[in-house]
């Protein structure tokens, strides 16, 4: 009945993948290659940028983008033993607070070293990772404030570790987390949590095209 549209390197289809794992539902993922002009066409028919991941609910009619309206879907819709959003309003506030700061202050920020890579003059990249750099150490130092004497980012393992565990994943790989003990650990706690070490071996064959392989940790290769 789902069908989830995505790649496996991509940080925000991870991010979902994630969520369904933990949820439980059964679904079908379908790989987009956006360098392939018909699967560029299909995501257009789902997200109006064109962007990943985007979600088909054929039992219900519903097409839906962006990652945490899909996983708040799915958890609401086809829920599991464990809720990835509290009942209680205010707390589920809470918990998007910081699945937004993952989003915007970790990924959004790592995502800037990746393009400059990509797509920019080499003269460029500098200055934009030094930019990148000092956000993402500002990110790392919030984070490792709130994660004292907590395992999760809220009470217990829900959307907001969700969206931690690839946007930490790739912002520790070009931004270590020297320095900061409580991130860290909870980064350990992310890797060890079977249904990101699930989204993460799926992952695996593709990390070649990641555009800093020589700064990937071996452990991260198999």
């Amino acid at each position: 009945m789902l069908t989830i549209y995505g790649h496996p390197l991509s940080s925000y289809s991870q991010k979902v993948l994630i969520a369904l794992y933990e949820i439980g539902v059964p679904f079908t993922f379908r790989q987009v290659d956006l360098g392939d002009e018909a699967d560029r066409e299909v995501m257009a028919s789902i997200e109006p940028m064109g962007l990943m991941p985007g979600l088909k609910d054929t039992a219900r009619g519903v097409i839906l983008s962006q990652s945490s309206v899909i996983i708040e879907y799915v958890d609401l819709h086809y829920p599991g033993e464990l809720r990835l959003l509290p009942e209680e309003p205010d707390l589920t506030l809470f918990v998007r607070q910081w699945d937004r700061f993952f989003d915007f202050q970790i990924m959004q920020v790592t995502q800037r070293l990746v393009d400059a890579r990509l797509f920019m003059e080499k003269a460029t990249e500098e200055p934009i990772a030094i930019f990148a750099r000092e956000r993402l150490e500002r990110a790392y130092a919030a984070l490792d404030h709130h994660l004292r004497d907590r395992e999760w980012v809220a009470e217990q393992f829900g959307l907001a570790d969700c969206a931690a565990a690839p946007s930490l994943f790739y912002a520790g790989i070009l931004n270590p987390f020297h320095g900061y003990p409580a991130l860290s650990a909870y980064f350990e706690r992310l890797l060890a949590r079977p249904s990101f070490h699930r989204a993460r071996t799926e992952a695996l064959p593709c990390l070649k095209y990641f555009p800093f392989p020589e700064l990937i940790p071996a452990r991260f290769l198999t």
